[in-house]
């Protein structure tokens, strides 16, 4: 017969507990995924570079947030009914 004393059963409690510690974490969201990933692109990118590289680097002009082709749609939609209207008025008059 087996005699469990206080430290082992201290011993095997805490052993169930970190395993069930480690089994609760939630695994990585893939957008958590993504996030990891592009930092750690960005800093292997960093490593081995002076200071003024990387600030080169984040000095670039950001990209707009509306693309070239909405640019254009707007543009159609503000001065395309104007060229319309003119051409009308020049035509039909």
């Amino acid at each position: 017969m087996v005699r469990s004393t206080p430290a082992s059963a201290l011993r095997y409690l805490l052993r169930e507990y970190q395993g069930t510690a480690r089994r609760s974490s939630s695994a990585q969201t893939p957008q958590q995924r993504r996030a990891n990933l592009k930092f750690q692109k960005d800093q292997e990118a960093r490593r081995g570079k002076s200071e003024d590289q990387i600030k080169k680097r984040v000095e670039k002009a950001p990209k707009s947030p509306i693309s070239m082709f909405w640019l254009v749609v707007l543009g159609f939609i503000v001065f395309g009914g104007l060229v319309f209207e003119v051409l009308s008025r020049l035509f039909l008059n």
